[in-house]
């Protein structure tokens, strides 16, 4: 029994070891002479009251420290809620705390954070559409109290009833608290496929190709997951990207592989920057094997052309490159020469996928477009061209997971397959939605054309998303007092504009961005008459930081 316990403990330290989490043993103990524990002491030790071996105890109290921890999660960073924000949170707290102690009393020049860090709609103001809550509603409530009760039809539309009953017909009759199939209900499935084929043309998709996830984040996390198998595998992201993937990419222990977008063409990409991005990496020994393409862009607010898709896709099938097409502001086009063009309709007509010459895998959600539902963690990724033991390992790792949120799957089929024409709420939900566009795309030139008014900042045109990134011109004074700091510069001037303006961006520098550029992202999601006295502020602000500063 003694040495079937000592066989378990050591197997228990290799894989510790293996995963990289046990500490240097000058680290983890003060007695050097501990770290030569003899496997038949590691036997004893594993007796029931015997101690642990010395050298598997940390310095100080507690088992996990920084020292202990991955590594690779330590030195992850994620901007988007990174520095700035959780300052904006403590002074969102204070404003509170001394609004409630003293009535209207006010200790700054503004009396409520403005927060156009994140796109998340429902928090700065959209409101619901109401036909999908109004369906979610039935669906959650027993039967007796929703679709069967004898006075449902005076609170709830016909359609949305009709929906709510095929809803839980689709989930088995056991209703929403119960667990799913681990891609997602079949009939949720074959409602994004026939959105899907219909987007693209006619070209077909495959239910059994799609996973229902927590949003699209989940997705690009399995994927990567499949993908990152050692410290040498390297994905093309762009430059700047959103940075789930840098951070995912980090945590992962794989090796980003930049390629720059263009700027002055409107964020655009060319196939010479993305060889020269590639040959380097592979110069350098790096075994790329995927690229990452977000269109419409996120933080550039870019939409790729036709042509460039097209181009795009025939450049991963040559190179043998996993291509990640990020889809999720798919919706959100406002420019009137730009179009949404999907990476699968371009594999399709390009012949790639015809010749299965391209893995593919395509990602949508319910946080972003008309819907914003963010809360919901609805969306899905479609698989095109994967191998079918890659796909059986990644229906393994969904299963692990057991299924995403019934909530959110429930949102995605909505979404995807809204009121037909001449049901009782079709006007009232497309116009539901109309009314959100247009204001989106409103916003969206108030903002950048806005922005790029200001001397020191230029500003591409908001095509899509629901972004702007300008770039701004500090002054040298303000660059030096960052390195002083220990920060990068537009960390400071994003620090500096919400202690001065209570506005809440993200400095550019946690997107990736070229050497010597400074710049933030920022949403235009609050209200119109919000962002209209952002960019006011906005230029107050640069006036007096370059004044400080000179």
């Amino acid at each position: 029994m003694t040495h079937r316990r000592g066989t378990k403990t050591t197997f228990l330290a290799l894989l510790l070891a293996a995963a990289g989490r046990i500490a240097d043993a000058s680290t983890a103990s003060a007695d050097p002479a501990a770290v030569a524990t003899s496997p038949a002491a590691a036997s004893d030790a594993a007796s029931d009251d015997a101690p642990v071996s010395p050298a598997f105890l940390p310095k100080g109290r507690k088992r996990l420290t920084e020292d202990t921890m991955a590594s690779t999660l330590k030195g992850m960073e994620y901007a988007v809620r990174g520095r700035v924000v959780i300052a904006a949170d403590k002074i969102s707290n204070e404003l509170a705390s001394s609004s409630s102690a003293d009535g209207d009393k006010q200790t700054r020049d503004f009396d409520k954070i403005i927060y156009t860090n994140i796109g998340n709609p429902h928090s700065v103001g959209q409101k619901s559409l109401t036909w999908p809550r109004q369906v979610m509603a039935l669906c959650d409530l027993p039967d007796e109290c929703g679709v069967d009760h004898p006075r449902a039809s005076k609170f709830f539309p016909k359609d949305a009833i009709d929906r709510a009953r095929e809803i839980k017909a689709a989930l088995g009759g056991m209703g929403t608290g119960a667990y799913t199939h681990s891609q997602g209900p079949a009939a949720f499935r074959s409602d994004i496929a026939a959105f899907v084929t219909e987007r693209d043309g006619g070209v077909p998709c495959d239910p059994d190709c799609l996973f229902m996830t927590n949003g699209a984040s989940s997705a690009i996390n399995m994927i990567l997951q499949a993908l990152v198998a050692n410290e040498n595998c390297g994905v093309m992201i762009p430059i700047p990207q959103y940075p789930i993937y840098s951070a995912t990419i980090d945590l992962l222990g794989g090796k980003k592989v930049g390629y720059n977008l263009d700027e002055e063409k409107l964020w655009d990409m060319n196939l010479e920057e993305l060889e020269r991005s590639l040959a380097e990496a592979r110069e350098a020994g790096i075994n790329v094997n995927s690229f990452v393409l977000i269109n419409p862009g996120n933080p550039t607010g870019q939409v790729l052309s036709k042509k460039t898709v097209q181009e795009i896709v025939k450049f991963c099938a040559k190179h043998k490159l996993v291509l990640l097409a990020d889809e999720v502001y798919q919706e959100n086009v406002y420019d009137d020469g730009a179009e949404f063009y999907s990476c699968k309709k371009a594999a399709a007509e390009t012949g790639v996928l015809d010749s299965d010459d391209i893995e593919l895998v395509s990602f949508h959600s319910t946080s972003k477009g008309l819907f914003g539902e963010c809360g919901r963690r609805g969306g899905y990724m479609e698989l095109v061209g994967f191998d079918d033991k890659v796909k059986g390992h990644i229906y393994k790792l969904a299963s692990s997971g057991l299924c995403s949120g019934v909530p959110g799957q429930i949102m995605t089929s909505l979404m995807v397959r809204g009121p037909k024409p001449g049901d009782v709420s079709y006007k009232s939900h497309e116009a539901e939605k109309s009314a959100i566009y247009d204001s989106l795309r409103k916003r969206a030139k108030i903002v950048s054309e806005g922005l790029d008014s200001i001397p020191g900042f230029s500003c591409q045109p908001a095509q899509g998303a629901m972004y702007c990134f300008p770039k701004v011109t500090l002054p040298e004074g303000a660059v030096k007092a960052a390195e002083e700091q220990g920060m990068p510069a537009d960390t400071l001037y994003a620090l500096s504009l919400l202690e001065r303006t209570g506005i809440c961006v993200v400095p550019a520098s946690g997107f990736g961005q070229e050497e010597g550029r400074f710049g933030f992202r920022t949403t235009f999601l609050p209200p119109e008459e919000e962002m209209e006295k952002a960019v006011g502020l906005f230029r107050t602000h640069h006036e007096e930081f370059c004044a400080k500063y000179q």
